[in-house]
């Protein structure tokens, strides 16, 4: 086994959790696993590093790093992985995970394969990933040195070690030049009508689709996430229509979620939507439609107008 380089993003001055489910794939992967960070390295990052038996923290300390522009990012994730003459990159499945390691890979003129959810052999290196959607697996070969790859949000769970590693911080200066800035992240705008709570974390998520009829059909979802201590995902075609912000959408192109419960209100079940519920530990399916996909994936199922079932939902438990 031989060093692995792992981007790591960060959320509040912590790795954040898809970030820690890749920490877990490189103890797997490599006999020493080296961590890549752009921006500041705070204690706490330290001891979530060490958590996850990481042998050295690697902190670009170039001062264009602290907002984000992949091919930048890209080039300290090369330097790094240069540097340690690592066999193997990855990064987590999040939109900035793939673009990095997306540059990553055509620096170096080799593949990337997305959507990694299980490592099939070690030697060779083998693995299977989703495609299509994630209506289909695919087992892939990886032959290029390095190799370059993403694991898929929550195929993992992020298990740290039972001791912690020694952990080394190491700053390093990329030295970029003006190309690698030509695209950067210019502003974040945060949801005025959010509570904070993580649609990837949540342990509880009320899903929502096209059963809702139009923008004013959340009314009912809203109220039993907040009942449960939960949120409130929904599927493509409600963002698709408008009828609520992006980062509300689970799926492959949204974000995938792994709760203990995830109740789907009137979702059909589109491929790209059952690869973001995959990891879900309980699924529960509101539907009029017996045959819809969304339903043949449930653990449980209501045959029914979720605008009935839901408003019965809640009086039972208020």
């Amino acid at each position: 086994m031989s060093a692995v380089v792992v981007l790591i993003e960060t959320d509040e001055g912590r790795i954040d959790l898809v970030s820690r489910e890749a920490l877990t794939v490189a103890g797997v992967l490599g006999s020493e696993v080296h961590a890549v960070v752009l921006g500041t390295v705070v204690e706490a990052i330290m001891a979530d590093a060490a958590d996850h038996g990481v042998a050295v923290v690697h902190e670009a300390t170039d001062a264009e790093l602290s907002r984000y522009a992949a091919a930048a990012w890209a080039r300290a994730v090369d330097a790094c992985a240069a540097a340690t003459e690592a066999a193997i990159v990855i990064g987590a499945g999040s939109p900035h995970g793939m673009e990095v390691l997306a540059h990553v890979a055509a620096r170096r003129r080799v593949p990337m394969s997305a959507n990694v959810v299980d490592i099939t052999s070690m030697e060779p290196l083998e693995v299977e990933r989703q495609v299509a959607g994630g209506a289909v697996l695919e087992r892939r070969r990886l032959t290029a040195s390095p190799a370059v790859f993403t694991i898929a949000g929550h195929a993992f769970d992020a298990e740290p070690n039972d001791a912690p590693a020694a952990t080394q911080r190491r700053p390093f200066a990329v030295g970029l030049a003006a190309e690698d800035l030509r695209a950067q992240l210019s502003a974040v705008e945060a949801d005025a009508g959010g509570d904070g709570a993580e649609l990837a974390t949540a342990r509880i998520v009320i899903g929502v689709g096209r059963g809702a009829g139009g923008p004013n059909g959340f009314a009912d979802a809203d109220r039993l996430a907040a009942r449960l201590g939960g949120v409130v995902g929904v599927s493509r075609v409600v963002t698709g229509n408008g009828w609520r912000p992006h980062h509300e959408q689970v799926g492959q192109s949204g974000t995938r979620i792994a709760p203990d419960v995830y109740l789907a209100c009137g979702i059909s079940g589109a491929a790209q939507h059952l690869a973001g519920c995959s990891a879900a530990k309980t699924v529960i399916a509101i539907n009029t439609d017996a045959n819809a996909p969304m339903v043949a994936k449930a653990d449980y199922a209501v045959i029914g107008d979720m605008h009935e079932v839901l408003p019965a939902l809640l009086q039972a438990l208020e």
